[in-house]
């Protein structure tokens, strides 16, 4: 075991633990961001700001400026993956989080279009850029701090604590927002309700600003910094050595992505505008969904570390498949423990993909670039998939008029997952001091992982 393994692995219990916890709020926080967008544009922005529109179409135009945040998730990746291999993860951890909350609290100030006209949507989508910038560069700088600053036999568990984010902003955004709409009604909820969750963004970020700011930078970062093994152009890098990885990367991050904005998102729009049904009961379903992600996520990512990640990503991409077609039979039935039971079980199926995700994706690139080369492969995927999944799923019911066109949708896009996954190796038992030195001396990858060799007791 090579002396940098050692060092990894001795660091304290204590300067992790502090690690993955400001990773963790850090990212709730912008998913928190992040989410009360989508949830603001499946409910009240198609009223606010494309008011001329029939519901269901200005749904649909609502989700499209809601797109636009994915759309920028790849370029905040490049940029801040950029600068996180070049000076730092923590660094550019502050920038995000900091870019994040102003975008957020300024649509909570934004006029709509009935004070300012096209102005309105304009600025919009303006600020849903700078969240996507803001979030495109988030996720990999915070997977990376968990995973290079633990011990190497929990790098699934570690790097699943900044997924955790993931629903931990999800309830944190939908509980908001619900609390909002049963406080103030549906009337006043329109009119300035819907802005209390943007606004609380600024008081937020700065508890997480906070928190962030204490913990040390990653220890693989230091010691490629301490020896001058940076890269000197990572993206470039990336590209010239890893273009298999950031493919499959892509790939099995596309399933992942789509499934989850049709079971968290898309369910407001089919619930409330299709159905007719509360909006309630979207919400309350998807909240009690996401608490129990909470606990499976890490889970999952704890048991990739055990039997691979492989196993496990794959027995959540087949279950969400099959899942997707039972998931709108129990929507339908217009009941409500029924649609509770729809989304948790789809949720469930999704932290199987989720809690390995990370790890899988990250040591797939060794330290020098792995930064820009996770967050590419991440975010590139976010474009196709999550960007577009509301809208495709919204036009499909809109077309069809049925929900067995946006299950066979969703199938679909997992097969290609479940494809990719096949195709990548087991990552769980890579070297990553090994990767780092094939790279420092310019070995192309060969798709040969070296893996961990641990001595006997």
């Amino acid at each position: 075991m090579s002396a940098a393994s050692v060092e990894r692995g001795a660091r304290k219990p204590s300067s992790v633990r502090r690690v993955i916890i400001a990773s963790l709020v850090g990212t709730s926080l912008e998913w928190y961001d992040f989410f009360i967008y989508g949830t603001a544009a499946a409910l009240v922005f198609n009223q606010l700001f494309f008011p001329s529109f029939d519901p269901l179409v200005g749904t649909l135009l609502a989700f499209t400026t809601y797109a636009v945040g994915f759309i920028a998730r790849p370029l905040g990746g490049i940029v801040f993956g950029h600068y996180g291999d070049k000076v730092g993860r923590k660094n550019v951890l502050v920038a995000t989080l900091l870019l994040m909350g102003i975008a957020t609290f300024a649509i909570g100030l934004l006029p709509t279009y009935g004070a300012i006209g096209v102005w309105a949507p304009i600025l919009l989508v303006a600020l849903r850029f700078l969240q996507g910038l803001g979030l495109g560069g988030e996720w990999g700088g915070a997977v990376l701090m968990t995973l290079e600053s633990g011990d190497r036999t929990k790098r699934g568990l570690n790097a699943s604590w900044p997924q955790v984010g993931v629903p931990i902003g999800l309830l944190l955004a939908n509980g908001v927002l619900s609390l909002m709409g049963g406080v103030t009604g549906d009337d006043a909820f329109l009119s300035w309700g819907w802005r209390v969750p943007f606004l609380l963004s600024g008081l937020l970020v700065l508890v997480g600003l906070w928190i962030r700011l204490t913990v040390a930078e990653s220890p693989a970062f230091q010691q490629v910094e301490t020896k001058q093994e940076k890269a000197r152009a990572p993206i470039v890098d990336v590209l010239r050595l890893y273009p298999r990885q950031v493919l499959l990367a892509v790939g099995a991050r596309l399933g992942v992505d789509v499934a989850f904005y049709i079971f968290v998102l898309f369910i407001t729009t089919y619930v409330v505008t299709y159905l007719g049904l509360p909006s309630s009961y979207a919400l309350n379903a998807v909240l009690i969904a996401a608490a129990c992600q909470v606990v499976f996520i890490p889970f999952f990512g704890s048991l990739s570390d055990r039997i691979g990640r492989r196993p496990v990503y794959l027995a959540g991409a087949i279950g969400a498949a099959i899942w997707s077609f039972l998931f709108f039979t129990l929507l339908d039935t217009g009941n409500f423990a029924l649609i509770v039971l729809a989304a948790v079980i789809a949720l469930v199926m999704h932290a199987a993909m989720y809690g390995p995700q990370a790890s899988f994706i990250a040591e797939m690139f060794p330290t020098q670039v792995r930064y820009s080369g996770a967050s590419m492969g991440y975010q590139l995927a976010g474009v196709i998939g999550g960007a577009l999944a509301p809208i495709i799923a919204t036009a499909l019911l809109n077309s069809y008029d049925t929900s067995l066109v946006v299950s066979i949708y969703s199938a679909a896009v997992l097969l290609v997952t479940v494809v990719c996954v096949l195709i990548a190796r087991e990552t769980a038992k890579v070297d990553l001091d090994a990767e780092d030195e094939a790279f420092r001396v310019g070995a192309p990858d060969t798709g040969v992982r070296r893996e961990l060799v641990t001595p006997a007791e």
